[in-house]
């Protein structure tokens, strides 16, 4: 009995003691935010879902063509911290390519910040204010601080994609 309540203390104080998530950096939005398999309806696939923080770095180190260190920095993060999300990331999406799932980019601890490294302001032209079902089609429109992939669709319940 006495290991058991040993055990439970050191359990209870090692949840305790679990540092906070430092938020990660991240400069642009996915335009798209659901990849789907040609063909497929969306109800017959799995997904697999994408942090916004992941596509960030899959965004800097692969298609901006950055190192490892200009990346980390520009997200705020360590190396060490930037090499696990990338490499998450890249697992997340050869998953979906090679077994044909979806990806759906949500969610994550990030931050939006503007060219200069300040505050994420929306200027004129900004994300659109309509969220679309992918099942049925249907158009809502957006709840101001409320990301299209948290809203149920209306008329048959699913979770909404940012629109056109």
């Amino acid at each position: 009995m006495e290991i058991i309540e040993k055990f439970l203390k050191y359990y209870v104080h090692m949840l305790v003691m679990v540092r906070p998530v430092k938020l990660r950096f991240v400069r642009k939005l996915p335009s798209v935010c659901y990849i789907k398999p040609k063909g497929i309806p969306v109800s017959a696939l799995e997904e697999v879902i994408l942090k916004v923080e992941e596509l960030e770095a899959i965004r800097l180190k692969d298609y901006e063509g950055l190192s490892q260190e200009q990346c980390a920095k520009k997200m705020k993060i360590s190396r060490g911290t930037f090499q696990r999300i990338i490499s998450s990331a890249k697992k997340k999406i050869a998953d979906a390519l090679v077994n044909g799932k979806a990806i759906r980019i949500e969610g994550g601890y990030y931050k939006m910040v503007g060219p200069m490294g300040k505050g994420f302001r929306r200027r004129a032209g900004g994300p659109p204010n309509v969220c679309v079902c992918p099942v049925c089609g249907n158009r809502q429109q957006k709840i101001p601080g409320v990301p299209c992939s948290q809203m149920k669709c209306k008329k048959c319940g699913s979770l909404m994609v940012r629109g056109d």
